[in-house]
């Protein structure tokens, strides 16, 4: 893997990872670097199953903005404030 494959993977983990954030209401605790894991994995989870499934751009990216939603929401529910 050259270089600009390295720098496309971690842009395109950004994006992901913003976007699982941006679809979970409420305060998140995790920062720049857990953004781009959590993105990360959920690129790759989402483009496999994109490939797979020989789906077009928009329904993978889909795919993978909510496999990152679904890791972001157990640090939402621990944060959430509960009422005794």
């Amino acid at each position: 893997m050259d270089v600009h494959g390295i720098w496309s993977g971690l842009f395109a983990a950004i994006i992901v990872g913003a976007l699982g954030r941006l679809l979970v209401r409420g305060y998140q605790p995790i920062g720049c670097l857990l953004t781009i894991l959590i993105g990360l994995v959920g690129a790759g989870i989402g483009g496999a199953i994109g490939t797979s499934q020989a789906w077009g751009f928009w329904l993978t990216l889909a795919t993978q903005a909510v496999i990152a939603a679904l890791l972001v929401l157990p640090f939402s529910f621990a944060t959430r404030n509960r009422l005794p």
